[in-house]
């Protein structure tokens, strides 16, 4: 391949609307605001012309019926691809993942991708401190890629479907097996997710500017309640944002024939995207993803580097479980003194629904501008630790061509690994491999659920039958690789399981 079909970032723009703004901008206003500050960031007039395809990722709480139609036409563009994402955080990493496949075949000149949430703004209007005068908002009218439902039915009658119920399950799966013990592993978590705070106090665009302490983040308080156990407050993603962002892909052939500066030019080294086993409750292990190890291991190989060669990372923050599986499975050890984050993490920075990732992408490439000998690697997930995008970025052009790599047997070995379907209705004995405890906006435990296997091996979920101050005991010991006996309940939502001398 020749240096004309070289993809590069040639503009990227972010913003943070203030909080407090009287006439907010609504999500496709604060779309139009980036994807203008993009193109000017590559600086000439004329690179709108060239833009051949627009991707918007999903919109959580304001979506329009064509956002790619009112985009383009809003910005004074006619791509011939415009396509609008399924929900999914993998997604801003995974576009420019495609986007470097075509730019690198010659399909396109230029590719603009971008997203915006603005749900602190409806929260306001909702609780009545400002009006909206704002663009109707209905269902989209296609969704390009992907539409699965994240979680299978039997998870959501467990309402497993709420991101912040499933990752506590993570997060005990991945205590158990770390040895650490309730208290030990509770102090690493302040110490990782202190981490991501401090950097969002050093970012300009982050919607949380305090840096906490470990202590601050993981002792329960009124301001800092559980809101399911393991988790306080502080360590789940913030959705209640307004934010943001935007990139401009090209090739370098068109970047010099438009006289972008080199000097602002940002290389995708290496990248690729796999999925783990669909649904969480068929997974071997809950405290691994052979998808992002996988992933990982590719996008290196692709940019002709080993782990030791990136200078540093953002990886998809969500939740502390999501940051641990992924630093275990890419090999970065928990005292690893590079940067984990590049923005602040989706808790303390801010989690604009799906498009988080675009942020940490645009925060890299500033971030490698400066310096253009560091090396970035960004990771992206969607949905529960089930769909992956890894990118390699650095300052200088890759060594190897992209190239379009089959990762089709990669993906079927994943796959294949995939336990049968769980029990709808247990009975019997049944070994813990990771529990949960929701909690009340008034801070007292409410309800348990526990994923785990029975004595015959296969998997089963169920709903702990407890009381408050059972359920507070479980918090204080490990409760995975207990057994307790479990029934189906007739008439109730599903399984029972009951533990001796803790019910």
């Amino acid at each position: 391949m020749t240096a004309h079909y070289t993809p590069i970032l040639a503009g990227v723009a972010q913003y943070t609307q203030p909080k407090d703004v009287e006439r907010p901008l609504d999500p496709m206003g604060l779309m139009v605001r980036v994807c203008r500050a993009a193109l000017e960031d590559a600086s000439p007039e004329r690179i709108g012309d060239h833009i051949d395809a627009l991707h918007v990722v999903n919109l959580f709480q304001w979506p329009y019926r064509d956002a790619p139609g009112m985009l383009s036409e809003a910005l004074g563009i006619r791509p011939k691809g415009k396509f609008y994402t399924p929900i999914g955080g993998n997604t801003p990493q995974l576009l420019v993942n495609r986007a470097c496949r075509e730019l690198a075949s010659g399909e396109v000149r230029a590719v603009l991708i971008t997203g915006a949430e603005a749900i602190c703004s409806v929260k306001r209007a909702l609780a009545g401190r400002i009006a909206l005068d704002w663009p109707e908002s209905s269902s989209p009218e296609r969704i390009d890629g992907d539409n699965r439902p994240g979680v299978s039915q039997l998870e959501a009658d467990y309402d497993l479907f709420f991101p912040a119920v499933m990752y506590p399950l993570f997060e005990t799966a991945l205590r158990a097996s770390s040895g650490r013990g309730v208290s030990g592993h509770r102090e690493y978590l302040g110490r990782l997710w202190e981490r991501f705070s401090r950097a969002a106090s050093e970012n300009p665009h982050a919607w949380v500017r305090k840096a906490l302490s470990a202590r601050e983040i993981t002792e329960v308080t009124p301001e800092n309640r559980y809101i399911n156990y393991p988790y306080t407050k502080y360590m789940n993603a913030n959705i209640n944002v307004d934010q943001a962002a935007a990139v401009l892909m090209t090739t370098e052939e068109t970047a010099r024939r438009l006289g972008i500066d080199p000097g602002a030019w940002v290389y995708p080294l290496g990248g690729a995207d796999l999925c783990d086993v669909w649904n969480v409750s068929r997974r071997p292990r809950l405290d691994a993803s052979p998808a992002i190890r996988n992933a990982s291991r590719l996008a290196l190989e692709q940019a002709g580097l080993d782990l030791g060669d990136i200078d540093f990372f953002d990886i998809y923050s969500c939740f502390p479980s999501a940051v641990q599986i992924a630093m275990k499975e890419i090999g970065i050890p928990p005292d690893d003194p590079r940067d984990l984050t590049v923005t602040g993490g989706l808790a303390f920075f801010g989690g604009p629904g799906n498009n988080y990732s675009l942020h940490g992408i645009a925060s890299a490439a500033e971030r490698i501008r400066e310096s253009r000998s560091e090396k970035a690697m960004v990771t992206a997930n969607g949905w529960y630790i089930t769909k992956h995008s890894v990118g390699i970025y650095g300052g200088e052009p890759p060594e190897r061509p992209w190239t379009g790599q089959d990762d089709s047997s990669v993906q079927a070995a994943i796959d294949k690994e995939a336990l049968p379907e769980p029990v709808e209705e247990a009975e019997g004995d049944m070994k813990v491999e990771a529990y949960v405890i929701r909690h009340g906006r008034d801070g007292s435990p409410t309800l348990g659920t526990v994923i785990g296997r029975l004595s015959d091996g296969r998997r089963a979920l169920a709903h702990i039958d407890a009381d408050a101050g059972a359920l507070e005991e479980m918090e204080r010991t490990e409760l995975v690789g207990s057994t307790g006996h479990v029934r189906h309940a007739p008439g109730r939502a599903g399984n029972l399981i009951r533990f001796h001398g803790l019910s």
